[in-house]
């Protein structure tokens, strides 16, 4: 930021040929705090569901990007397939914000997450 981005995407593009690298989720929390309120980050990379993105909102991101599910819509149906595709992005994200609890956007952040410890598993 100190060089006069106005913000930052997050992203693998696309992670075909980089799957050896650090998801972009896994790296966000870490650039968003490092950016501290600067200016937005956005996430770009495996937003396939309304829980992507709340997910990603979760961790810090000020938005997500939509790449191959737009181009595969666009593919099948035009652009009425993107619209569509579109509309059920969005639902499915508010369905995930009404089981969370969350009715705005900003009311979505880490708590809404289980601690990394719980992510592991039971130990054998």
């Amino acid at each position: 930021m100190e060089i006069g981005l106005d913000g930052i995407i997050v992203s693998n593009h696309g992670g075909r040929v980089l799957d050896g690298l650090a998801h972009p989720l896994d790296v966000l929390p870490a650039i968003v705090e490092s950016v501290d309120g600067r200016g937005p980050v956005l996430l770009d990379s495996g937003v396939r569901h309304g829980v992507d993105a709340l997910t990603a909102l979760a961790l810090g991101a000020r938005a997500v990007l939509v790449g191959r599910p737009q181009v595969h819509a666009l593919a099948v149906a035009g652009m009425a397939g993107v619209a569509h595709m579109l509309h059920m992005l969005r639902i499915e994200l508010e369905m995930a914000m009404a089981q969370t609890g969350c009715i705005t956007l900003p009311a979505i952040d880490r708590r809404l997450l289980a601690p990394e410890n719980q992510l592991q598993g039971p130990s054998i």
